[in-house]
């Protein structure tokens, strides 16, 4: 009788423990770094600001950085728009940025393409190697990783 009382003691803390865990994890978490890849604007970029518009709703304190490399540098072109609704990114852009969104270009890829740098909108920052900066982040900076 005695170690039927201890286990079941023992099965309740551990429910009891158990629970502020599963509590946390349906909440979106707070404060986070999460780093987004972006390698083609085409096929990634509408759908991938809203899905950073949609990540800082729910946790508007998330640090967030947006590495751009080949084709994903298109995104933050002055003029680029999304193909099939016409949409303007600029506009997306400057609104993420004024949420704290940092959105960085590979400049091997300017290299690359013979692109310059006053071809982006104004709000766009770079980074030596796009593929570097994203192995930066996650190992050295722990950022998460989504590729939308």
């Amino acid at each position: 009788m005695k170690s039927f009382i201890s286990a079941l003691c023992l099965s309740l803390s551990l429910g009891v423990a158990s629970l502020p865990v599963a509590a946390q994890q349906a909440a979106p978490q707070q404060g986070n770094k999460v780093v987004y890849h972006v390698d083609d604007a085409e096929t990634q970029g509408l759908k991938g600001l809203r899905n950073i518009r949609n990540h800082l709703d729910v946790a508007p304190n998330t640090k967030i950085t947006v590495v751009m490399h080949a084709n994903g540098v298109d995104l933050v072109m002055d003029g680029a728009q999304d193909k099939k609704s016409k949409a303007e990114y600029a506009p997306l852009v400057s609104a993420l940025v004024s949420r704290g969104v940092v959105f960085e270009v590979c400049e091997i890829t300017l290299k690359n393409r013979n692109l310059k740098k006053d071809q982006f909108v104004l709000e766009a920052t770079f980074t030596p190697s796009g593929v570097a900066r994203l192995a930066d982040l996650q190992a050295q900076q722990k950022f998460a990783y989504i590729k939308p």
